[in-house]
This record gives structure tokens, C-alpha cells and sequence, in this order.
């Protein structure tokens, strides 16, 4: 699972997932790429996921680049716990994802091999996703 080695401080706020992606929003290693349509918390267990089913499709072919890293703690309460005495433990590390930002890029395959390990990826992380080449990015409306 990806996870940082060490953070500055282990709770964090929510924070919030307006506007979009400037940064990190074109494909710049790879030839293809699987670009986030919506705003989202990805965690690193949806990750790996689509990690692992881009890996299995492409069999030794190509190479693949994640370009987002759950660098933030999630925490959660107990179950029936009652209100109050502070924050929850930490459970589980996300990356905040906002439209436009490219999850994953590859290359070193045909576009049709890249277009079907892409979408399996998709399905893995459960976000509206769009498939995009080097030469054409499109803006996020």
C-alpha cells in the first residue's frame, strides 16, 4: 500500500475539494493517461487495486506512472461511540483528487492494450475518468 514514511503531523482537516486541477492535470511521461472527471478522496486501497489491474492487462509490457499519492490521514471514530473526547485514529491514508487530474499515465503499448488496462483501472477507483493521449488533453468544463 502507498503511504508516506513519516508526516509532520499524524491528524489533518477535511478540507475541501473545490475547483479544479491545475497541477498535475497533463500527461507528461507517459503516451496515455487516465484523467479524473470529478472530485474525489482516491485511497491507497483503490489505488493499488487499479495499480495491480493495469499491471496484470499489460503483461510485462510498457511502463506505468502514478502521478497521485495518499498523502492524507483519514480518521475515524469507533462504532457507537458517543460525541466528543476529540478526534478519531487514523485509519486509512487518501489522495485528494480534483477534476482534471491525471491518475495514472503509460506507455510503451497500443492504444487499444492502453485503452482497455486504463478502463479496468477506472472501474477499480470508482470515479468518472476519461482516457487521454499526449496530443489530445481536453479541458475539464
Amino acid at each position: 500500500m502507498l503511504m508516506p514514511k513519516r508526516v509532520k503531523y499524524r491528524k489533518q482537516q477535511r478540507g475541501r475539494m473545490n475547483g479544479k486541477a491545475y497541477r498535475g492535470s497533463a500527461v507528461t511521461f507517459g503516451e496515455y493517461g487516465l484523467m479524473a472527471l470529478e472530485p474525489a478522496w482516491v485511497t491507497n486501497r483503490q489505488l493499488e487495486a487499479a495499480r495491480v489491474a493495469i499491471t496484470r492487462t499489460i503483461k510485462r509490457g510498457g511502463k506505468v506512472w502514478i502521478r497521485v499519492f495518499p498523502d492524507k490521514p483519514v480518521t475515524k471514530k469507533p462504532a457507537e461511540t458517543r460525541m466528543g473526547k476529540g478526534k478519531g485514529a487514523p485509519e486509512g491514508w487518501v489522495a485528494v483528487v480534483k477534476p482534471g487530474r491525471i491518475l495514472y499515465e503509460m506507455e510503451g503499448l497500443e492504444i487499444e492494450q492502453a485503452r482497455e488496462a486504463l478502463a479496468l483501472a477506472a472501474d477499480k477507483i470508482g470515479l468518472k475518468t476519461r482516457f487521454v493521449t499526449r496530443h489530445s488533453q481536453t479541458e475539464i468544463g
